[in-house]
This record gives C-alpha cells, sequence and structure tokens, in this order.
C-alpha cells in the first residue's frame, strides 16, 4: 500500500467532501490592459493566451490560480505564487480557507474544469467563461495531508516528465548538428570541382500565376505550398494541398529534378530555402506563387538526390541569402540568383555523397518522428496517473 493510500484509508476511509468555489475562494479579475505590458518587466503578466508577459508593476501578491476568461474552454491553468499582474479579462481563484491546497486544486481544475463548463454550455464550444461557471464548479475536499502528498507526487511526476523531454529534444538536436556537420563538411569542394553559374545550368521559373483564394477551395490539382518547401529537403508530392487549374491556363507543372526556393522570409537567414523534387510525379503539381523554381537542362549533370542536400549546405546558403533584400520583408532576386554559382562534381560522386547523407537525414527524421510518439505515450500516461489521482469518492451526506 502507498504512503497516499495509507493517509485516504486513515483520514477519509468513507471518501470526501465536495465544496464549490464561492464557498472556499474568491473569484475575480485583474485590472491591466495588454498595452501595460513591458519587454523585461519585474513581474509576470498573465493574459488570456498560454503566453505570459511581464510588467514593471503587480497587483497582486499570493498563491492563486489563473485561468483566461475568453477564447478557451478550461483549456489554459496558471498556478500563481507571489508577485504578479492579470489581464482584465482574465480570472484569479485565490483560495481564503486553510483547508484547500492551491497547488491542488489547479491539478483539479486541470482536469474536471473542462467538461464541468462544457456541461453548462449551450453548444459544444464556449467563447468566454463566465464567472458563475467558476464560482459553481465544485472540488473535493480531502484532508491537507493526502492534498499535499497528490501534489507531491504529480510534482515529480512532472518534473521527469520535463527532464524527459528535455533528453530526447536535445538528443534530436545533436543529431541534426552531426548530420549538418557532415553535410557541410561533404559540400565544400575545391576550386578543382568544376562550378558553374546556376543560370547556365537550367531555367528560372515562378510559381503560380493569377490565382484568388477562390481557387484554392475544392482545387482538382496538387500544388507546393510554402510550408512544404520550408520543412522538406525533398518536396512531399503526396501532400493534398489543392488548387483549381483550368484546362486553358498555361501554368507551369513541377517536374522529377526541379529546384524549389522559397521566394521570400520575413528573415534573411530564412530566406531561399530550397526543396528538390526527387520522384516522377504521375499527375501535375504546381508550384504556389510566393516561391522560385529552377529546372536543370539535364538532371545528369545535378541530380536531384544530390541536389537536395547541396543547396541546404551552408556554403550555398551563404550564396543564396546574399541574393535578396528588403527590410519588412526579404525577397530574392531572380537576376541575382541565376549568377551563384553551383559544383559540379562527376554524377558517380555526387550519388556517393547523397547515399551517405540521406543515412544520416534518416537518423534526425527516425527520431523526429519517434520523439512526439514518445512524448505522447508520456503525457497519456502521466493523464491517466494524474486523473486516478484526483478522482475520489463522495461522502454521503
Amino acid at each position: 500500500m502507498s504512503r497516499l493510500d495509507e493517509l485516504i484509508a486513515e483520514l477519509c476511509p468513507d471518501g470526501v467532501e465536495y465544496r464549490r468555489i464561492e464557498e472556499v475562494a474568491q473569484v475575480g479579475t485583474g485590472g491591466s490592459d495588454r498595452k501595460d505590458a513591458s519587454g523585461n518587466g519585474a513581474f509576470p503578466f498573465y493574459v488570456r493566451s498560454k503566453d505570459v508577459l511581464r510588467m514593471d508593476s503587480y497587483e497582486f501578491d499570493e498563491d492563486a490560480i489563473v485561468i483566461p476568461g475568453e477564447g478557451g474552454i478550461g483549456e489554459i491553468f496558471h498556478f500563481v505564487r507571489g508577485k504578479y499582474a492579470l489581464h482584465q479579462r482574465a480570472y484569479r481563484i485565490s483560495f481564503r480557507v486553510p483547508e484547500v491546497d492551491t497547488k491542488f486544486a489547479y491539478y483539479y481544475f486541470s482536469v474536471h474544469f473542462k467538461k464541468f463548463v462544457l456541461q453548462k454550455a449551450v453548444t459544444a464550444t464556449v467563447t468566454s467563461i463566465r464567472k458563475p461557471m467558476i464560482t459553481d464548479f465544485r472540488i473535493p475536499n480531502p484532508p491537507l495531508e493526502v492534498q499535499r502528498e497528490i501534489v507531491r507526487i504529480l510534482d515529480q511526476f512532472t518534473e521527469l516528465e520535463a527532464e524527459l523531454e528535455a533528453e530526447l529534444e536535445a538528443e534530436l538536436e545533436a543529431r541534426r548538428r552531426q548530420y549538418s556537420f557532415y553535410r557541410d563538411s561533404l559540400m565544400s569542394f575545391t576550386r578543382n570541382t568544376p562550378h558553374r553559374p546556376l543560370g547556365e545550368l537550367g531555367t528560372i521559373f515562378g510559381g503560380l500565376s493569377g490565382k484568388s483564394k477562390a481557387d484554392f477551395t475544392g482545387g482538382n490539382a496538387r500544388y507546393a505550398t510554402y510550408t512544404n518547401v520550408f520543412n522538406n529537403i525533398a518536396l512531399d508530392v503526396t501532400a493534398e494541398d489543392r488548387v483549381r487549374v483550368g484546362p486553358d491556363e498555361r501554368q507551369r507543372s513541377l517536374a522529377y529534378g526541379d529546384i524549389v526556393f522559397t521566394g521570400s522570409s520575413e528573415s534573411a537567414a530564412e530566406v531561399g530555402m530550397t526543396s528538390a523534387v526527387v520522384d516522377h510525379l504521375s499527375e501535375p503539381m504546381y508550384l504556389n506563387s510566393f516561391c522560385i523554381g529552377f529546372r536543370p537542362h539535364d538532371v545528369q549533370n545535378l541530380a536531384p538526390e544530390f541536389a537536395k542536400h547541396l543547396f541546404r549546405s551552408s556554403p550555398m546558403r551563404g550564396q543564396i541569402v546574399r541574393t535578396a533584400n528588403g527590410v519588412t520583408r526579404i525577397n530574392m532576386s531572380k537576376a541575382r540568383l541565376a549568377k551563384i554559382t553551383v559544383p559540379l562534381p562527376d554524377r558517380a560522386q555526387q550519388i556517393r555523397t547523397a547515399e551517405v547523407l540521406d543515412s544520416f537525414d534518416a537518423l534526425v527524421n527516425d527520431l523526429s518522428v519517434g520523439l512526439p510518439a514518445e512524448l505522447t505515450a508520456r503525457r497519456k500516461q502521466y493523464e491517466h496517473y494524474r486523473d486516478k489521482l484526483l478522482t475520489f469518492k463522495e461522502m454521503v451526506a
């Protein structure tokens, strides 16, 4: 029998009393507006989202639960300890009786409050939380020893989960750095390797033209989105993003061997990210208007399997970034893009290099896929255990 089981058996064998929030806590809102926030204020400023801003002054000094008053249905909870400021459309729940541990109540809210709000709502979603929804909510009130033991267990479990997530993220980052190191090493060619301007190797072209917002609803053809290009070194040609293209339109579709560049960005460091078409397409696929395409005259000179790694390497990124300019929006110049020089080792070397880098990339992708799955499994385990700890038999009056 665990310490918690022993406490429950000893202190509340017949169940626990449930009490409405208005009986045990003060519920109110803040008095600050988002405009009061500063970038580096001394005190946390809780607003109507998961974000926590900063303020130079504080309104409250207490233990409390903070939730947004609108834009959610009990999804966001903050446990607050100490001095803080609160948005005028967010709620604070401050317990005024010694029999309730605020951290225990915070955990209980995070499990059961959403279901309670939905039951009280007329529709399936609520755009705002009204004060009576909070004051009418009932929480169990087991002895303090039981509450604090549950808090201790859940705090420890939460800390362990955070440590695991940090370890997995660190492993993923280490693999990414390893791949980048080998890629950049293999892509640093000497002057003995032939180099030619991109414009001499093929044709630079634009994406879709003449399209309205309506054309992207119920479309009849695939198209490569900006995100598809940005996130994948090899274009995902199975993505189900659709656009309507008429039979008489003169739009250029993508083909095996094409290299696609993101044509603009909010930062120079992210402009001109590339993706290569390494699959032979069985149906037309078009390019979004915010990207730029390049089609080689001969894929034997520039294998797309090699190019997908090459154009993301540091030596090539350095050239690509210099083709763009702008202030609030950084845009690439097709004329400048045509002048970047591309190393062209013989095809056999290109394929060998691509195979080595594909192996490293697979290690990164395996963990990128496995990491969310591992975290999801851990969170479900935690949620199951947490829900079990926060379920009590109600004492019969």
